[in-house]
């Protein structure tokens, strides 16, 4: 891209709303870089955007250019130009947005592999904002199965949490990475809401893993619906803080979602969800684990003294049986004791 086609897209980008929103009903670039007042551009910008470029697998793909998704252009406020790192293919296939709660519960993430695991493998591209919590389950589970489309709100060349810099790159490696941020944009908060819009937009729907009643996540949420995207949540506890927002949208209307087959049906795909393979070390450490013990762990934490009590088995038989059913993926160790995960 040369440097007068980059400045009048800067140009667009970043001229108040309504003068933008009449230049993008142009039918080309030039046309309406003429409706638009003078802006002035960081000549620094411009030439960190430029050499971002000139990297392979790097990309901007503009609000006039047919790679543009179709999706984002029936949204409010669609971004004049996006800058997508790997395959930007990915702009324009099926993909369901998982989001959910940065400081997830142990249960939560394990529900958000198990969606993106099976989604990921029914072709379905996986799509999250990389967050910790259940952004980086999903994004990470996806990985593992399929594709995986992170939607940033920084630049590209960012990362943002430092903890997911190696999750970012394997994502830009194997997936896509996208943003309407120029390259060396720090991480803002009101950048976020600015990428959800983005999130619910690209994708067919949104499934809500895990939310308190107030949460970001609800933007995303809020989003989808003024979008006209399915909306799906799943159900948990009534005791559980960090499922009310769920329980919320659903009282709301969301629909329930229990397991991947919901969400293909909803979609009308004609895809077979696929059993997510168990690697021959969990089933073999199956076979070794007391099955019975499993019945004396909660699906919220139970403390080890309390499954010693309800089992009536020694602590050390116990100790090594839960490590055998956590090599399973049966349950997991957290503070405070164990939780049974399960398998659908």
């Amino acid at each position: 891209m040369d440097a007068d086609t980059l400045t009048a897209l800067l140009q667009l980008q970043r001229s108040p709303a309504r003068n933008r929103h009449h230049a993008m009903r142009c039918s080309s670039l030039a046309q309406a870089q003429q409706q638009l007042p003078a802006v002035d551009i960081d000549q620094r910008e411009l030439n960190r955007c430029l050499a971002w470029l000139e990297q392979p697998q790097q990309h901007l793909v503009h609000w006039y250019h047919p790679d543009y998704p179709e999706a984002l252009r029936h949204i409010a406020a669609p971004p004049p130009m996006l800058f997508v790192r790997g395959d930007r293919s990915l702009l324009t296939q099926p993909q369901v947005a998982l989001v959910g709660s940065r400081n997830a519960s142990p249960v939560g993430q394990h529900s958000a592999a198990h969606f993106a695991a099976t989604l990921a493998s029914a072709g379905i591209v996986v799509s999250s904002g990389l967050a910790t919590g259940i952004d980086a389950a999903a994004h990470r589970s996806a990985l593992q199965h399929g594709r995986t489309l992170a939607v940033l709100g920084t630049g590209a060349d960012c990362y943002y949490p430092p903890r997911n810099r190696q999750l970012q790159q394997q994502i830009a490696q194997a997936g896509a990475l996208v943003t309407e941020f120029t390259p060396g944009t720090r991480a803002r908060a009101d950048h976020f809401p600015r990428r959800n819009r983005i999130l619910s937009g690209l994708s067919e729907g949104v499934l809500v893993i895990e939310a308190k009643r107030q949460s970001g996540t609800l933007n995303t949420a809020r989003l989808a619906l003024e979008q006209n995207k399915r909306l799906w949540a799943l159900p948990g506890s009534i005791w559980d803080v960090g499922m009310a927002g769920c329980l919320q949208l659903l009282q709301q209307g969301a629909q329930l979602v229990t397991q991947v087959g919901d969400i293909i049906a909803d979609l009308g795909l004609r895809i077979t969800p696929p059993d997510v393979t168990e690697t021959s070390q969990n089933k073999s450490a199956e076979c070794l684990a007391n099955p019975a013990l499993l019945a004396n762990v909660g699906t919220e934490v139970t403390a080890l003294d309390t499954i010693v009590a309800r089992s009536g088995l020694p602590v050390a038989i116990v100790t090594e049986q839960l490590v055998l059913l956590e090599l399973a993926g049966v349950v997991t160790s957290v503070a405070g004791g164990y939780i049974k995960m399960g398998r659908r």
